[in-house]
């Protein structure tokens, strides 16, 4: 584990000190000692949010990972989910990991190696994603559960906080039968939490994956503008990478469920 100066984290977020204090005191830093800042949170922190914009709510995030998945985001009104498919078709990946992060609470912890096979029947996961995105597999611990459960998964499995540890628990107020659903269609929701990690490689592999989301998306979106057809508009094409081949993972088949 490292740390960096307060003073240090403010030069390196390019804040004021008052601010770093600030984000210590929401939790969105992580303070180990008196003037001491962990360093990965910091890192972690400048990853979610390089361009400062404003979080979605958790319904909004969820409906923006429910419609790119081709489900219909019934918890929505009907005036919410036409916003925010406008807002989709402009986005490009990186704008909409940081718009979609407040989805879930996300803390990591360091854990008893024997603790991997009983906390992962406590989580929702999207099962075998990363070699459908082009990834090893890893020991790492990545899940989804309520934030009514977060204190008695870290009691009962003996975790300790630690924003370099191999356990990541995303605690989130959404129904887990709606997470369930989303992480079972294609690699959406795994491409979201890849995106948001340190490791140059994963990152990578997500925001491809969310870059090819949009595009179908935005393709999507035309052809039922014009059913005749026609070319996806280059201001709403201008983040998009090319899109992939016949072997490239499908983001999600079309569905419907509802939020409790």
């Amino acid at each position: 584990m490292s740390f960096l100066g307060v003073t240090e984290a403010a030069d390196r977020l390019d804040v004021s000190t008052r601010r770093v204090q600030q984000l210590v005191a929401s939790g969105a830093l992580r303070a180990v000692a008196r003037g001491l800042v962990d360093e990965t949170s910091v890192e972690r922190f400048i990853t979610l949010r390089r361009g400062a914009r404003r979080a979605w709510s958790e319904d909004t995030a969820w409906g923006a990972v429910a419609l790119l998945s081709g489900v219909s985001a019934d918890w929505l009104g009907e005036r919410q989910r036409s916003r925010l498919r406008a807002r989709l078709r402009d986005l490009s990946a990186a704008e909409l990991v940081e718009r979609a992060r407040d989805r879930a609470a996300v803390t990591r912890y360091r854990a008893h190696s024997s603790a991997g096979k009983y906390l992962r029947t406590e989580l929702v996961y999207p099962v075998g994603a990363a070699a459908r995105l082009g990834l090893a597999d890893t020991t790492d611990i990545d899940g989804y559960l309520s934030v009514d459960d977060l204190d008695g998964v870290i009691s009962r499995h003996g975790l300790v906080r630690d924003d370099d540890g191999h356990v990541t628990l995303r605690a989130t107020t959404t129904s887990l039968d709606l997470v369930r659903e989303l992480s079972g269609r294609g690699v959406l929701l795994a491409a979201m939490d890849l995106a948001e990690s340190l490791d140059v490689r994963e990152r990578r592999a997500g925001l491809d994956a969310l870059d090819r989301a949009l595009e179908d998306f935005v393709a999507e979106c035309t052809r039922r503008a014009d059913p005749r057809g026609g070319r996806v508009p280059d201001r709403l094409a201008r983040h998009r990478a090319p899109s992939p081949g016949r072997g490239a993972p499908a983001v999600g088949d079309r569905g419907s469920v509802r939020r409790a």
